[in-house]
């Protein structure tokens, strides 16, 4: 039986969770002072002012860090590298602190899970972290040698609904194939093949549907037409592209109760624009589909929109189900995903890697 700390640092708020064995025992939100974090010149410079709070919150619960077996960081920005759960090492520690593949709050969680782990003499780890890449080469040509498509996705989400319909379904997730929809403010649509993820859309950069804050994949020549037209600055555009794109930009809101909401009060342009997000939704499962050869065991709907059933998910379902089963697993738990990755380790369940 262990106990697992599970550490997830976010932009404004610290997700702390702990888990005796599949049980969670705790779970806490801790919020941060916007202004206070101001004064952090860098993100890693938050580090321990952010273990500290955590240090804190443990004592006042009345946990003793002698209990723990192991603890977990959410995972940061690194190296593209195959999906699985990772030791912390020194090497991981250098280039978080040192921000050398991009500065994100998500880099704090290994170096605290590091340290604490360190003061109690326990291993360390992170869990499939957004840079996974386990890509086809022939998935990264993008159509001009000048630009590469990337694996940049909700891979910790995405990795644990799988293996949790493949248990459910008593199947290997290694020896199953799986088309894994997340639907929030980004949408990654990933062809999930015998455990590895071998094609994705960049969810971040303005590849795939248009979501409820992203614009998606736009018409090319319009879009450079809009960049040298003057009417924006180049952080303006990169805003249009996430941040003020899709449902924001078409109906002034990212939340998809007020967009159903507005159905139906017999807001047809509401409609139509909701269904057109469901529309490029469905076009890109069935991309993967292809590229899995329609050979499919399941397609999860996963993610804080796949909560909406009234609209969207029967819309996309009556598209899809013909492809392979449908199933819907809402939300994602990042720290059940992070602590379940731990304990699978540290029961010899699955083989940690070695960043």
């Amino acid at each position: 039986m262990f106990y697992i700390l599970v550490i997830n640092p976010g932009s404004t708020s610290t997700k702390i969770a702990i888990y005796y064995d599949e049980k969670e025992v705790l779970k806490k939100v801790i919020d941060h002072d916007v202004e206070e974090l101001k004064t952090f010149k860098t993100v890693a410079d938050q580090y321990e002012f952010r273990k500290n709070i955590i240090l804190n919150v443990l004592d006042k619960e009345g946990y003793n860090l002698s209990i723990f077996s192991a603890i977990i960081g959410r995972g940061g920005l690194l190296k593209p590298i195959p999906g699985g759960t990772y030791k912390i090492n020194q090497k991981m520690i250098h280039e978080l602190k040192n921000a050398t593949y991009g500065e994100h709050e998500s880099n704090l969680g290994a170096l605290i899970a590091f340290s604490i782990a360190k003061s109690i003499g326990v291993e360390s780890f992170i869990a499939d972290p957004v840079v996974v890449d386990e890509m086809e080469d022939i998935a990264r040509i993008s159509g001009h040698p000048d630009f590469q498509r990337k694996s940049i996705f909700h891979a910790l989400n995405q990795k644990a609904v799988a293996r949790n319909l493949c248990q459910k379904l008593q199947k290997r997730y290694e020896e199953s194939n799986l088309i894994v929809v997340h639907m929030g403010g980004g949408i990654s649509i990933g062809a999930h093949k015998k455990g590895r993820v071998v094609d994705v859309n960049n969810a971040l950069d303005g590849d795939g549907p248009f979501t409820p804050e992203r614009s998606g994949t736009l018409p090319l020549t319009g879009f450079i037409d809009l960049c040298y037209s003057g009417m924006y600055t180049q952080d303006e555009i990169k805003k249009l592209i996430k941040g003020k794109g899709g449902l924001v930009a078409y109906l002034g809101t990212n939340d998809a109760r007020e967009v159903v909401k507005r159905i139906k009060n017999g807001d047809e342009y509401a409609r139509v624009v909701y269904s057109a997000m469901a529309h490029q939704i469905v076009k890109w499962i069935g991309k993967m589909s292809a590229i899995l050869e329609f050979d499919i065991d399941a397609i999860i709907l996963t993610g804080g929109l796949a909560h909406e059933k009234e609209y969207l998910v029967p819309w996309i379902k009556e598209k899809i189900e013909f492809i392979a089963p449908v199933y819907v697993f809402p939300g994602g738990n990042e720290e059940k995903a992070l602590a379940m990755a731990a304990l699978r380790v540290l029961k010899g369940e699955e083989t940690v890697k070695e960043y």
